[in-house]
């Protein structure tokens, strides 16, 4: 079985390099009105049209080749866990406990505005923190 996956994961790089470089020798749309107006060499190995849709067929290949193999590596290639089991399960990571994690403590909540204890309500003054008109 080992050998079938590095076969399958040489199949999916070699796909993946493959159509990195027939993305970047494809043109874009763009290039077809600039070399319709005589700005560039509409000339290529085969054809006007021909080249783009030899190159778009070859890439669609090989993104189907390379989305099969992704999906083979996935399935047989993945740790073999039992059936409704989470993958977090088998995770070794653990978080530290936090004594009082998720508690309010009594002292950090806010009061209402003039009766919190450290201020006495007669140095409240009516109207604080508005701005003036004339």
């Amino acid at each position: 079985m080992n050998v079938a996956l590095t076969i399958v994961l040489a199949v999916q790089m070699l796909a993946a390099l493959v159509m990195i470089g027939l993305i970047l020798v494809q043109h874009g749309k763009g290039a077809d009105m600039g070399a319709a107006f005589g700005s560039g060499g509409s000339g290529s190995l085969f054809g006007a049209s021909g080249s783009a849709n030899f190159m778009s067929r070859a890439t669609a290949v090989l993104a189907t080749i390379f989305f099969v193999a992704t999906l083979a590596l996935a399935y047989f290639g993945g740790p073999k866990a039992s059936p409704g089991s989470s993958v977090l399960e088998g995770s070794s990571v653990m978080l530290p406990a936090v004594p009082g994690a998720g508690q309010i403590p009594a002292s950090s909540v806010p009061a209402a505005a003039g009766t919190d204890a450290s201020v006495p309500p007669a140095t409240v003054t009516p109207g604080a923190g508005q701005i003036p008109t004339k």
